[in-house]
């Protein structure tokens, strides 16, 4: 009877164990990284070249899908702001609503959304089949270093193309927004603007433009290692790459959720 409760025991604190075990290793691995990738730069081991060259990939190539998304994201707020305000409430506050919304949460957390998908999930594909055909390990034998050819360029690309994404979104988002309800209740680009003004405050663009450095950071930072740390083949591939896409989404999630009583209080 002792032992079958022992076994009950141990049988039900197994996962918990095994969880806390891949947390820990996973911490660990990171911290490594991220110090390596630190180490790198500061020894100016991080080619320059590579770096325009994952400027351009996640830069350049994500504005038309980042712009699109601003778009809507204007479009759809102040359409249905527009809908809340046809009452007692000044029409000229849409201008502020559309505004504050898309500089402190949608612009920066919808660019974010966008990234995940178009460059989080390629680069832990990307390094996760060069980890699984062993291209890595062919740099290591030829005497170069993986965190310096790889990761490097692509964290340091994030940190600086992000914010630039984010503040064309910022942007983008916000003349949509007027146009949108110029036609949907007749608001006219002064009133507009009336409103941004009378509620706007001095921090919410660095608000904003902290948040994309912060999200660029952690973007390329948990797909890198998320592609290095790929095991078993293509099916390990397909796993880290959904795994990654996953921490990704869940870590800006909560960054995004932290930034308000930390900044906004």
């Amino acid at each position: 009877m002792t032992a079958m409760v022992e076994r009950a025991i141990v049988g039900s604190l197994a996962p918990i164990g095994r969880t806390l075990e891949a947390v820990s290793r996973h911490a660990g691995q990171l911290w490594l990284l991220l110090s390596r990738v630190a180490l790198a730069t500061a020894r100016g081991r991080i080619a320059l070249r590579d770096v325009m060259v994952q400027l351009h990939a996640i830069g350049v190539e994500s504005v038309p899908l980042v712009c699109v998304t601003a778009v809507l994201s204007g479009v759809v707020t102040s359409q249905q702001g527009g809908y809340q305000f046809t009452g007692s409430v000044p029409l000229y506050v849409l201008g502020s609503v559309v505004t504050a919304s898309i500089v402190l949460e949608l612009g920066p957390v919808m660019t974010a959304v966008v990234l995940i998908g178009r460059v989080g999930a390629r680069i832990t594909a990307e390094l996760g089949t060069m980890k699984v055909s062993e291209q890595i390990d062919a740099l290591h034998a030829l005497g170069r270093d993986p965190v310096a050819v790889l990761a490097g360029p692509r964290m340091l690309a994030g940190v600086i193309a992000m914010p630039l994404l984010v503040g064309l979104a910022d942007c983008v988002g916000i003349y949509a927004g007027m146009l949108a309800a110029r036609v949907s209740v007749g608001l006219g680009t002064d009133s507009f603007f009336y409103g941004a003004r009378v509620f706007w405050h001095s921090w919410d663009l660095l608000y904003s433009i902290t948040k994309g450095v912060v999200f660029g950071f952690l973007i390329p930072f948990i797909s890198v290692h998320m592609g290095l740390e790929t095991r078993g083949g293509a099916e390990g591939v397909g796993r880290s790459t959904t795994s990654a896409v996953v921490l990704m989404i869940l870590s800006v999630l909560l960054m995004d959720a932290t930034f308000p009583p930390l900044f906004l209080e």
